[in-house]
This record gives structure tokens, sequence and C-alpha cells, in this order.
């Protein structure tokens, strides 16, 4: 029996560690040649690994320079905690994800798949859709003042949310961009997750994260993660576009109820 992901190749960023990790095992597990993009250089799953910080504009031109045409896929998992410093954690977790795809564009097969690691801490992006707006054309020198003049700075995580909250949008906005070459975008929204940054989420956030993890009945693994980014990354999926799945246990479920009195 062929195997989901025979024959493609797959760029995953974020491949040392968490869900990136179990990522790129499983989509080599799934039959595909791996290609790995972190800061951390290891060769766990991947064909190939490339050392880039997605901070650093030069350092992507470098990536994209390097990779191979005829990609397949890309699943945008690296990503900083809201622990890192507000302009990092908007440069990486935005900017130079969005960066980062729109270069690799023209180096996609036709059929290519996006998926892009977003958040639950993006559940309400529609309250902040003005602040959105402005980061449409965010550029990397650009960031510090945004920053500055947007809700979006270091306190509360409010840089984590804000990144994820635009990611969100930014997967709906290209639903159908590249439709006549086949090629979707899709996002997948994971809850608290038991990886190595958890720690830096229940500090940042306190009492609300105590809180989701009382609700919850556990917190999700990487492996509850990586199988649906991966099943976006396979051809089965080829009418899932701009689309962002939750995968938090009920937990996206649970606040809207909360929300709409249901």
């Amino acid at each position: 029996m062929k195997k989901l992901l025979e024959g493609k190749t797959i760029v995953v960023t974020g491949c040392a560690s968490g869900i990136g990790w179990e990522t790129a095992r499983l989509c080599k597990a799934w039959g595909a040649s791996v290609l790995g993009v972190d800061r951390t250089m290891t060769h766990d799953h991947v064909e190939a690994l490339y050392k880039c910080d997605l901070s650093d504009p030069a350092q992507i031109r470098q990536l994209v320079q390097a990779l191979p045409h005829g990609v397949h896929g890309i699943a945008n998992v690296a990503g900083l905690p809201p622990t890192a410093p507000a302009e990092l954690v908007l440069k990486v977790n935005l900017v130079g994800l969005k960066a980062f795809t729109l270069a690799m564009i023209p180096k996609l097969a036709d059929g290519a798949s996006v998926v892009n690691l977003a958040s639950l801490a993006g559940l309400d992006w529609a309250s902040h859709i003005s602040s959105i707006h402005d980061s449409e054309a965010l550029d990397f020198d650009d960031v510090a003042e945004f920053v500055r003049t947007h809700d979006a700075g270091d306190a509360g995580g409010r840089s984590y949310f804000f990144s994820k909250e635009a990611l969100i949008a930014w997967t709906l906005q290209h639903r159908w961009t590249w439709r006549e070459r086949g090629i979707r975008m899709n996002a997948v929204s994971p809850g608290p997750v038991d990886t190595p940054i958890l720690g830096d989420f229940v500090k940042t956030l306190g009492a609300r994260a105590e809180e989701d993890m009382r609700v919850m009945d556990r917190p999700g693994a990487a492996a509850d993660i990586a199988p649906v980014v991966a099943f976006l990354l396979s051809d089965l999926s080829g009418w899932i576009r701009g689309t962002n799945i939750p995968v938090d246990g009920g937990m996206s479920s649970h606040l809207l109820c909360n929300m709409h009195a249901l």
C-alpha cells in the first residue's frame, strides 16, 4: 500500500523539537523526504537540514536559495513562546514565516500544501481586525514601531497572541491565492501542548493557563498535533483551503460555548 506522503518532498521548520520534531518524524514515516529547518543542528528524521533564524531576512533569503525546486509541502512549525521579547516573537512567528512562505511559492510544485501552525491563542482574531490589517505589510524593520503603537507587546504574552491571530487571518486570506496552481494553505491551532515551551506559557499566562489546564482532561502531546499537519500536507486534503483546524481537546469549543451562552 502506498504511504500517504510517498514521493513528496516536505519542508518542516522548527524540526529540532516539539511539534516540529514529531511532524518531521511522522512525515518521514508516511513516506516523505523531509527537509528540516531550525536554528539547532539535528539530523533526526530529515534528509537534509538547513540552519536558519527566521528573525533574520538575510538568512531567510539564503534558505530559500538553498532549498530545491519542486517542494510539495511546507509545515511552518517554527515559533517563539510568549516569554521571548515581543519584537522577536513577531519577527519569527509572523513576519519571518510570511516572508519565507511567499518567497518559496515559485519553488513549490503544483498542488503543494502549506500548513501554518497557529494556536488556540489566536481564537479571538476577529476582535483585532484593525491591527491585523495594519500588520499585513509589516516588514522586519517596522516591527519595533508596530509593537510600540499596537497591542502587541510583552504584557500578558500579547505579542504571541497577536502573532497567532494575524497568522490565522493570513491563512484565511490566502484560501484561493494560488488556486490556479493547486497550491493551498491551511492552519492548525493546538491548545496547550506538553512540549519544552509549555512552561513558558504557564509562566506568562498565569491564572489563565491554570484555569485552562483544570478544564482540560490533559495537555496535548506533539503526537496529537502532527497527524493533522501531515494529513493537510497530503493529497487527501486537496479541497480543504484557507481553513483553521483546532486540535485542542475541545478547548476552543468550550470557550466558544461560554462566549455565546451555549
